[in-house]
């Protein structure tokens, strides 16, 4: 059960579209190698493989006399350069490599030398239809109109998908598993989580962990995990929070030496009704301050918080608000929230706010008919004042069209992370209409690398078929010690959870 990664096919090549077109082409060939952690067979393309180069060729850079004698402190120097399903592959070679993930020296050099990897961790979202079907009564008092409320709730419904609850589904719900999705090499990997306890869903990562919080309507109990930790100590509760809610907002943030949570909107003011009214935080730091819950704030008014995600940036929390389309700023140092207005606010669809390289990014299509521009899919980029936005790209027509016919209005979330954002179709791919995913056909998206100015067809996971998927920017890592800092609270609520 140590092994964390199993691995699957990796992307052709025509799934890249490129803006600059590049005269030269290269014939690209595979291979099939044995993963000896999954014996699962995996297609690479040679392109992206180094191929050892024989001793019966005559060159002395591969002589088995010099590896065997390299020192050890440089074979963990290698080890640590390896990407997390490498290195998982590589613990089976010997008793030494396997034991290195619970070597304190070797997982400190991890942590100084090891490159930032910007992944993309998926979850199936049945969980979440399942308690919107379950909670289809709870009414959501909203104070700013007839009109508003009512596209609020045709929002809410939208998470009811058309396909019923099975018991493939309750098996599935069982055993929580995660896929990975490694832009890099264009590459899917699924990853088995035992240790998630059932009644919990994922509602944010930062730092290497995930964060999970309790389906059920009352005060949310949360814990971080890191997913690739399949030990019981990888699983952090925290307190629960202090006021009732269903389906709040959450987000968090995650340094070197400090942890910051935000929870959000839909307060339960009666079994039968929620509204957005507070915010409550979570910090601590290496510093030896903390705050359990202890700080509160109230919502800007009329705030609609439909999309359940935040993103962090500059030690601010921002999210999406909806009817009107606004971006609600929480700043943690201050403890205030306000509203920052949108660009194009009333020709927006589907906005979702994403951090790329330190900035944050808000993605939306713009669709107005009598526009003298055509309709299309934009980045805009918050300025350093912190209000004004800026266009900084805009995907190609020829590329818009084709993904508007297989979006077929549907609408579409955006995750950002490092320097990719990935613009994921609501409900599959591919002929189908309403809010259920398409017969026989897996989830699609694009993937924008912001750094090459990069658009490309993101491959379907093969894990998953005609199931909705919720997605969030992940940054695998072998440790986290930053979750130390929660061990020296000693709260006597955690030996009962992880008992």
């Amino acid at each position: 059960m140590e092994a964390a990664f199993n691995t699957s096919i990796t992307c052709p090549i025509p799934y890249t579209y490129s803006i600059i077109t590049s005269s030269s082409s290269s014939t690209t060939r595979s291979r099939c190698d044995v993963d000896p952690i999954s014996n699962n067979i995996i297609t690479l393309p040679t392109s992206t493989m180094a191929t050892p180069t024989s001793c019966s060729d005559g060159s002395p850079w591969m002589d088995s006399r010099i590896w065997s004698r390299l020192p050890q402190r440089l074979v963990d120097r290698v080890l640590a350069f390896l990407p997390p399903p490498a290195f998982f592959r590589a613990r089976c070679v010997c008793k030494r490599w396997y034991a290195l993930l619970y070597s304190n020296a070797f997982l400190q050099l991890y942590l100084q030398i090891s490159p930032r990897r910007h992944c993309f961790l998926f979850f199936i979202t049945h969980k979440i239809r399942i308690m919107t079907q379950k909670s289809h009564n709870i009414h959501r008092n909203m104070t700013n109109g007839g009109a508003a409320a009512a596209a609020a709730a045709a929002s809410y419904d939208n998470i009811v998908y058309s396909h019923q609850y099975s018991a493939a589904d309750e098996q599935q719900q069982q055993q929580q598993q995660a896929y990975l999705f490694d832009p890099y090499e264009i590459a899917w990997y699924r990853l088995s989580l035992p240790l998630v306890p059932p009644g919990f869903s994922p509602c944010s990562t930062s730092g290497g962990l995930i964060c999970w919080v309790s389906d059920d309507a009352g005060p949310k109990t949360l814990f971080l995990h890191n997913p690739l930790q399949l030990v019981a100590g990888s699983l952090t509760q925290l307190a629960p929070t202090l006021r009732p809610r269903l389906f709040p907002s959450i987000g968090l943030s995650i340094s070197d030496t400090s942890i910051d949570i935000v929870v959000a909107g839909d307060d339960l003011i009666s079994p039968y009704a929620v509204k957005n009214l507070t915010a409550e935080s979570f910090h601590i730091d290496a510093g030896g301050f903390y705050s359990i819950w202890g700080t509160s704030s109230a919502l800007p008014r009329l705030c609609s918080l439909e999309s359940g995600h935040m993103t962090h940036h500059n030690g601010r929390f921002y999210c999406m608000s909806y009817s009107p389309f606004s971006v609600l700023t929480y700043d943690i140092s201050s403890n205030n929230w306000w509203k920052l207005q949108a660009p194009m606010r009333r020709f927006l669809r589907s906005p979702s706010l994403v951090e790329l390289e330190g900035k944050l990014m808000l993605v939306a299509a713009v669709e107005k008919s009598k526009l003298n521009v055509p309709r299309s899919l934009r980045v805009w980029c918050l300025q350093a004042c912190g209000t004004a936005w800026v266009e900084v790209e805009r995907m190609p027509q020829q590329l818009y069209s084709h993904f508007a016919e297989v979006e077929g209005g549907r609408g579409f979330d955006c995750i950002g992370h490092g320097e990719f954002v990935l613009i994921m179709v609501r409900g599959g791919g591919g002929g189908g209409g309403g809010g259920g995913p398409a017969g026989g056909m897996n989830q699609l998206g694009v993937v924008f690398d912001m750094r090459r100015k990069r658009w490309m067809w993101m491959p379907p996971c093969p894990f998953v078929h005609e199931m909705q998927m919720q997605g969030f920017g992940f940054e695998p890592r072998l440790a986290t010690p930053v979750t130390a800092l929660l061990d020296h609270l000693a709260l006597p609520f955690q030996s009962s959870f992880i008992a």
